[in-house]
């Protein structure tokens, strides 16, 4: 049986294993001879995606034409399929199903009909699960590079699990292709270790997905490169919105990468320097994937590079090597999100249409690395805008294939959503902040009649304007990050609000209560901003946001002018924060035409007083033990 001394492919004597090429080429006219001692039953396994060895599986396909009637319930195994071939076309229906661990447009409509088969499995599984016996393969069909001076083939674009079919198959039977590139790591076999051999050069598939919404996928890479910190080692899925991030973080510094798959993106990335693998905990100064979808140039970029290693999929999607690399940052997408945070990335309505892939194990991985990030990126809505991918609970039938305490950053043309350590309640409207506005009244009533949400929960759907946002400095050198409120920010102000000491939370509210109740904290946290404007500022700590000062203007439309109010943490007054919010919440108002400002201050607040007259505020009037300030804008 093939395989069973794959131990031994290197210690090939001089031109022997010429000899035995010989012996085992078949050319492609008689390639249907391989197939001859094939039996119904049997299954055979196929290279993967771009990998898939063309002129073996016509041959197949022509040998199962010509004796239709004599062979049947024949199994086509395959790891994930371009759809290029139609296994699931009707007149082989008796002949054979299609079985794939991954659900690729190309065979849904078989999949939906029942007229092919899905296994889910973790792709660090199935190597172990052909090897141990529990899917045994009869013949292997694979695609390889020509024979080096050794006699060794490489596996080139599809390592993954095809290395374990070729070692257990009873049959093994590679097309040997001039344009499969060599790839250096485990995809290596030899010519005593393969049964027959056609050669047949032929263009390998490639791949190449058009986004059908160019403008939404940019927004979403554009918010997935706002969370990549330099030094990130990168798993990255396939589809529009992988390519829109990878696009976006050309600027990162010192990127690592460490995937399943290997896409034109990345080599994108490494031919910019913004992957250089310097910085990998494991692997270091090596991009490692298992098997690649793309483009011919990226097949040339991987061919023979030294910084470029393929192994198997055990290997790549191991949790215990994922959760070892530091900074490990995961982007995948899902099909659907609820508002607790479990994700499908399987099925929709009892119909699957994708798989359970690396991303599960990669996503786990990363939420546990030292310093690891797990994101979910996907666009707001479905089926042209019909229906919402941020949905209440996930629909009857879907695979919960992320798990709520996995997920961290979910991430939509709409902004971004920080799942950490966050309640039921926090999630939902953080995710209810960054779906598609047309879906969030529907998603706030929902969530108040599931309870994940307070029964008087007030929304809006103004847009998050990222045109307000800016790093600022002040006077005494503190970097401060300035941004609009968010709907999900009221655990953020409740801290702020009660972090204040009794005297700051009375001068800001002239008040002598000392409750920030959410009925009073959610007025802060759904203004328009299209009219009126609440600015944080923020420094970061360990990785969170921590509110130092909040500045707020509310529009007066009869006079043109605003009212302005201003308050800063305790610990961070005196340091030039309420200066730098006055002067930028200036600017802002000056550019939405706004005249002036008026402020309410009370007459003992003296440093409130001290720093709206430096800002130029003049009093026009007193009363209650209050000064009411007032500034007008230069034109």
């Amino acid at each position: 049986m093939v395989g069973k001394d794959m131990g031994s492919k290197f210690e090939v004597d001089g031109d022997g294993w010429r000899r035995e090429y010989q012996d085992k080429l078949v050319s492609p006219q008689e390639a249907d001879s391989i197939f001859g001692g094939l039996r119904s039953g049997a299954r055979i396994f196929i290279g993967t995606a771009c990998g898939e060895p063309q002129a073996l599986v016509s041959a197949l396909l022509r040998h199962i034409r010509a004796h239709e009637g004599d062979l049947f319930d024949l199994e086509i195994l395959q790891i994930w399929n371009l759809g290029r071939t139609d296994y699931g076309d009707e007149p082989f229906g008796k002949s054979f199903r299609h079985n794939s661990l991954f659900v690729g447009e190309g065979m849904a409509a078989a999949f939906a009909s029942g007229r092919a088969d899905y296994t889910p499995a973790f792709l660090s599984a199935v190597p172990d699960l052909i090897r141990d016996g529990t899917i045994p393969i009869d013949i292997a069909l694979v695609q390889t590079s020509l024979p080096d001076a050794d006699g060794n083939l490489s596996l080139g674009i599809s390592v993954d699990a095809v290395l374990a079919a070729a070692e257990e198959a009873a049959i093994v039977a590679a097309q040997a292709n001039q344009e499969m590139p060599r790839v250096r790591g485990d995809g290596i076999v030899n010519i005593r270790d393969i049964d027959r051999v056609v050669r047949a050069d032929e263009p390998l598939l490639e791949y190449c997905e058009t986004p059908p919404h160019p403008e939404v996928m940019d927004k979403i890479g554009r918010n997935v490169a706002r969370i990549v910190a330099d030094g990130a080692t990168l798993q990255v899925g396939r589809g529009g919105v992988a390519d829109a991030a990878l696009f976006h973080l050309r600027n990162k510094k010192h990127l690592g990468l460490h995937t399943e798959l290997f896409t034109d993106g990345a080599a994108e990335l490494m031919r910019a320097g913004a992957i250089d693998n310097s910085r990998k905990t494991i692997d270091r100064g090596k991009a490692v994937a298992s098997f690649c979808v793309g483009r011919r140039s990226t097949y040339d970029f991987i061919d023979e590079n030294p910084q470029v290693v393929f192994r198997t999929i055990d290997r790549t999607c191991d949790l215990s090597v994922i959760s070892r690399q530091r900074g490990m940052t995961a982007l995948n997408t899902a099909l659907e999100i609820d508002l607790t945070g479990q994700a499908t990335a399987e099925s929709l309505g009892g119909r699957f249409c994708g798989g359970v892939g690396g991303e599960a194990e990669f996503i786990r991985g990363a939420a546990t690395a030292p310093g690891g990030r797990s994101i979910l990126a996907l666009p707001s809505t479905r089926d042209g805008g019909s229906a919402s991918r941020i949905v209440p609970r996930l629909g009857p039938g879907a695979s919960a294939t992320f798990h709520r305490c996995d997920v961290r950053y979910v991430v939509t043309e709409y902004g971004i959503a920080d799942l950490r350590g966050r309640s039921v309640r926090e999630r939902a409207m953080s995710l209810i902040g960054i779906s598609h506005p047309d879906f969030r009244p529907w998603l706030v009533e929902e969530a108040k009649r599931l309870s994940l949400v307070y029964q008087d929960q007030v929304y809006h759907t103004a847009l998050y304007r990222e045109d307000l946002e800016a790093w600022m400095t002040t006077r005494t050198g503190l970097s401060i990050f300035l941004r609009p409120v968010k709907i999900s920010d009221e655990p953020l102000l409740k801290e702020f609000f009660y972090s204040l000491s009794d005297k700051s939370l009375y001068r800001r509210f002239a008040s002598a209560r000392k409750d920030m109740p959410h009925s009073r904290i959610q007025e802060f946290v759904t203004v328009d901003l299209s009219r009126d404007v609440v600015i944080l500022g923020l420094v970061f700590r360990d990785g969170r946001e921590h509110l130092i000062g909040f500045a707020q203007y509310s529009r007066n439309e009869r006079d043109r002018l605003a009212e302005l109010a201003v308050v800063v943490r305790d610990d961070y007054q005196r340091q030039g924060v309420g200066t730098l919010l006055h002067s930028y919440m200036t600017d802002l108002a000056r550019k939405s035409g706004i005249a002036g400002f008026t402020a309410e201050v009370l007459e003992d607040n003296l440093p409130a007083l001290k720093l709206i007259e430096k800002m130029g505020f003049e009093a026009v009037e007193a009363e209650g033990g209050a000064k009411e300030m007032r500034l007008i804008f230069e034109d």
